[in-house]
């Protein structure tokens, strides 16, 4: 009964909410674009965020992470949260920087004091499995909800790591902050990872692919979620402490 009424996983279903979203971003970008300009490399990076959003809701790893496996629904949340965000912060061109920067409240949202912490309470409050299960169970809604959320406080943590303005951070600073949202951020998966039993009830009822139980959809999930952390905040900790070590007569 519970497949009759499950999507095909392999299914190519539009999001609604994304086919609006990421038309509106482009037409707003390509507006700033014709304003203020911008090198190719930004309006690239900026074209691969809308790509990788694409990635997320327009192709089967949205029905397969929103009603088959854990591991796809984490992916898509690591798209969301991290990839994504990243790509559009380096999208934003100096002068458009510097026009965001001036909006009320920008200065103290985009402050790593404050950035980090939301961004981080965001991932581990979506994953409190109560909240988790529900926002599966209220896919009419809440679980829009969780995807704005991981893409917003992503642009927030991205953003003093990337960015110049409303305050330029030293070298070594970066590197700092990277260290730190990879350390504070890990234990997430490796918690996943590790847990002897299932922690989503929505998985453990869901149809089974490919022969994986629950646990080892579960395991994968936190494995894959953590490598992906420290691959890419690694390489944003390697860069900065690189420029660190420079600016310092180090190398």
């Amino acid at each position: 009964m519970l497949l009759a009424h499950t999507p095909s996983p392999y299914a190519f279903q539009v999001d609604v909410d994304t086919t609006v979203v990421v038309p509106v971003l482009l037409l707003l970008y390509l507006y700033a674009f014709g304003r203020l300009g911008a090198p190719r490399w930004r309006v690239a990076c900026f074209g691969g965020s809308m790509a990788l959003l694409g990635v997320a809701f327009w192709t089967p790893l949205h029905e397969l992470g929103l009603h088959y496996l854990l591991t796809a629904h984490l992916l898509q949340n690591v798209i969301l949260a991290e990839w994504a965000p990243l790509l559009a912060v380096l999208g934003v061109s100096a002068p458009l920087a510097a026009r965001l920067a001036r909006v009320r409240g920008f200065r103290l949202v985009t402050q790593p004091a404050f950035a980090l912490p939301v961004w981080l309470g965001n991932y581990f409050a979506w994953h409190f499995p109560p909240i988790y299960d529900a926002a599966l169970d209220n896919q009419a809604w809440l679980i829009h909800v969780e995807h704005a959320c991981y893409f917003g406080t992503g642009i927030l943590v991205w953003w003093p790591l990337l960015q110049d303005v409303p305050r330029r951070l030293a070298s070594g600073a970066r590197a700092a902050y990277a260290f730190a949202s990879f350390v504070l951020a890990a234990p997430l998966g490796l918690l996943l990872a590790l847990l002897p039993a299932p922690a989503y009830a929505f998985y453990v009822h869901a149809p089974r692919l490919w022969g994986l139980s629950p646990l080892t959809d579960q395991q994968i999930a936190g494995v894959t979620m953590a490598s992906e952390q420290a691959v890419v905040l690694f390489i944003v900790f390697a860069y900065w402490f690189r420029r660190f070590l420079a600016e310092e007569g180090a190398i």
